[in-house]
This record gives structure tokens, sequence and C-alpha cells, in this order.
């Protein structure tokens, strides 16, 4: 019996010392560093948010038949504040770069002054509605926020107005149409998702966004009230409108993290 333990023992203190050499032969592996999720920007989504702009037009005073300038251009313009809403579909490519093409409208209202110089008379004008279709084209800065540019074109909805004397501010009888002006707009912004703000919200996202927008010169006519003929002179009116904007916009595909890659 002695000397079956005495063999056992030597088999444990051999196997233990084999174990121990092996552990110190083996090298020492570090666990896999944290995986950044990847995030996919491909597909639809919507928007809706407010903003404020400014605009400003060129105008002088022309006769209303040859149109021959009565007066030199002076510069007017107007600000406010508006609503706004739209819709997108995005495609990502090359890992970090997304296109895509957009719609959208904004509400308000922008007020300044449409003036007849030469008359001595002035209206209160304001950009009631616009909208815009276009396509944007940027960088994924980071996996869960988009730096863009965007641009296309864009159609403008403008108010009637009634005519003032400048100096007593009495309507003098005459007035202009409403009227649109279409054109072309550049722009560029940045959409990031809520998550970065410590918020738990899937598909949920912020983006903040510059436009200017430069529609076509308007002759816009002088007409008498009640019978709306014609008085003889219009004013020229060529708007640049700037605006800002900040939206709320849900991604109908946004699932968070898709693949891991090591």
């Amino acid at each position: 019996m002695k000397k079956l333990l005495l063999a056992l023992s030597a088999v444990a203190a051999i196997t233990g010392s084999a174990n121990a050499a092996d552990l110190a032969a083996r090298p020492y592996t570090k666990a896999p560093p944290p995986v950044a999720p990847a995030y996919n920007w491909t597909g639809f989504y919507i928007f809706g948010g407010g903003g404020g702009g400014i605009w400003d037009a060129d105008q002088h005073t022309q006769t209303t038949v040859g149109a021959v300038p009565l007066t030199i251009d002076q510069r007017q313009g107007g600000d406010g504040w508006f609503g706004t809403v739209g819709l997108g579909y995005d495609w990502q490519f090359n890992n970090s770069w997304v296109v895509g093409v957009f719609a959208d409208g904004q509400f308000g209202s922008l007020r300044g002054s449409l003036s007849d110089a030469f008359n001595g008379i002035t209206g209160r004008i304001k950009l009631q509605d616009s909208w815009a279709a276009g396509v944007r084209f940027g960088y994924l800065v980071a996996p869960n926020v988009f730096s863009y540019v965007n641009g296309g074109y864009s159609g403008s909805h403008w108010s009637g107005s009634t005519l003032v004397d400048n100096l007593s501010g009495l309507p003098v009888g005459l007035h202009t149409d409403s009227f649109n002006r279409n054109g072309w707009f550049v722009g560029g912004g940045v959409e990031n998702s809520l998550n970065i703000f410590g918020l738990t919200a899937p598909g949920w996202f912020m983006k903040t966004e510059y436009r200017a927008a430069y529609y076509n010169k308007k002759a816009v006519d002088e007409r008498f009230d009640g019978t709306n003929i014609l008085f003889g002179d219009s004013v020229t009116f060529k708007p640049l409108v700037q605006t800002v904007s900040t939206s709320l916009v849900y991604r109908f595909n946004w699932t968070g993290p898709v693949v891991a890659k090591y």
C-alpha cells in the first residue's frame, strides 16, 4: 500500500510540473478590442421641423409697357420664420459615402417690402411658401453622423400687397397681385443619430441645414383697387432667399448595428 501511494504521488507531481511548464510556454493573447458597429444609411426617411430665414431682392421701377427703367436698382429685404416637412431616399456606398434624393416644402411668413421709388409708394410682401426637389451628397464623418451638400430646383409663392404712400402711410388705391417664382438652390448640412446625445431612439435623427435659393426676376405690375386695371408702372423683383432649419428625421430602415467586423 505504501508503495502504491508513493507511485501515485510521483505521477501527480510529474503531471503538475508538465502542466505548469506548458502554461509558462504558452504566449499571452489579449482579448479583441470592442467592435465599432456598422450602420446602414440606405433607405427611405421623412422629416419635419422649422427655422428662420431672410430674403433680399433687387428692385427698380419701370414702365409696364416697354419695360423702360424709371429708377436705379435698390435692394429691399425681409425675414421671418417657417415650418418644413419632407421625405427622401439615400444610398450608402464605399462604406462612408452617401448620395440621395429628396423633396420638401416650407410654409410660413418671411415679410419684407416692395418699393416703387419713382412714385414714392411701398407695399408689404411676404414669402408664404416654397418647395424644393434635389439631390444631396456627403461623407459619414462617424458611423452615425452624415455631413453633406445639396442642390436642386425650387419654387416659391409670394403674397400680393397694398401700396401706401411712403410719407403718410395711407393707401393710394393701388395694389399688386400674388405671384410665383422658380429657380435653383444650393446648401448643406449635418444629420446625426439622436444616440450621440445619450438617447435611445432607434431610427430617429436630427438634421440642421443651410440653404440659399435664387429665384428668377419678376415684373410685379401695379394695379388699381377694385377694377384691377394696370396702373402703368411695375416693380422688378429678383429675390435671394437664405434659410436655416432644424428637423427631426425618422429613417425607416434604421435598425442599429447590423454587421460586426474585426
